[in-house]
This record gives C-alpha cells, structure tokens and sequence, in this order.
C-alpha cells in the first residue's frame, strides 16, 4: 500500500471515531504517517484530558489497527 492510500484509510477511521471526540468537547488531528507509526495531535479537550492516553492507545489505536493494514502504533506529537 502506498503512504497516501494509507493517509486516507486512516483518515477515514479517524473520521468514523471524530463524532465521539466531538461529544466530549475534543478532536484529534492527523499529522503523519510515517513507516507504520500514526503521529496524531488531540485538539480541544483531548489535548488536556487525563485519560488522553487512554483515548488514544484504547480506542484511536486500536480502531486503527484492525482497519488499517500495516499501522503498528499510534503516538500524540504536540
């Protein structure tokens, strides 16, 4: 697969996941793609939240890796 088709596999779960992040007053932008990892920035409350974390390894993480093939990680850049 190449990078793009997969900037947009993932961008399309993480528009699945958006209505979610958005009810809890947050969002989460896409920044990079890079070998495998996913480079993402919380926005609004996800970015103070305490259970940030949880957001993103839980739920952002694992959504991505059973969609995406060949995503290994997810990690917050800031």
């Amino acid at each position: 697969m190449n990078d793009q088709a997969m900037l947009d596999q993932v961008q399309e779960v993480l528009d699945k996941l958006r209505p979610f992040l958005l009810r809890d007053g947050g969002d989460c932008e896409l920044v990079d793609v890079d070998d495998g990892i996913v480079k993402l920035r919380l926005l609004g409350a996800c970015g103070s939240c305490p259970s940030s974390t949880i957001t993103l390894k839980a739920g952002i993480e694992r959504a991505l890796l059973e969609e995406v093939p060949g995503i290994e990680e997810v990690e917050q850049v800031f």
